[in-house]
């Protein structure tokens, strides 16, 4: 008797690939910044002040003792919100979710530090960073497990494929479920 092959899911290995899981990672911390760097760009427009990079990479102009400091804050909750969208569409698996937005956030730290030569003192910026990451974690989960329960359409789909039951609804193509046979009811 022939021995049978274990076909492995073709998801499997193609998901874990240590050069797939980077590529998301730098994709996302790219998205990260850029959406930020945009995002103080016009902060710094509408205020009237001067851009400069420290508003993204340093965390001394996030002081809460002054407006700036907290328009600062607000300006990196929004972003957490856009990260949420690039680790919905970057990301997909809900299983992966919390591993890829603390990476992020971590990486954003390293950067931070070296950039600034010290670890951030401001508890503002521990609060905005810790809270975000949050946001990000629970919004993009609950976005990515919405998006993997969505009904699976097997088959044609479209509107013509379709035709109303005895019962109103639509039977056909392009449902889950098929009608039981024979005007069955289920109890």
């Amino acid at each position: 008797m022939a021995r049978r092959r274990r076909v492995r899911p073709a998801s499997a290995l193609e998901s874990l690939s240590p050069l797939w899981i980077l590529s998301q990672i730098i994709l996302l911390q790219t998205a990260f910044y850029a959406v930020a760097a945009v995002l103080f760009l016009f902060t710094t427009l509408v205020l009237g002040s001067t851009f400069s990079l420290d508003l993204v990479f340093s965390w001394v102009p996030l002081q809460a003792d002054n407006a700036v400091g907290w328009t600062l804050a607000l300006v990196w909750i929004c972003n957490c919100l856009t990260n949420v969208v690039s680790i919905t569409l970057i990301v997909i698996r809900t299983k992966f979710v919390l591993d890829f937005a603390l990476t992020v956030y971590f990486i954003h730290l390293m950067i931070t530090s070296l950039y600034s030569h010290s670890l951030p003192s401001s508890w503002l910026w521990w609060v905005v960073q810790i809270g975000g990451s949050l946001i990000t974690i629970s919004l993009a989960s609950w976005l990515c497990q919405k998006r993997e329960l969505r009904p699976l359409n097997w088959g044609g789909g479209t509107a013509r494929g379709r035709s109303r039951g005895r019962n109103g609804r639509e039977e056909g193509r392009g449902h889950e479920m098929v009608p039981l046979k024979g005007d069955q009811e289920v109890p």
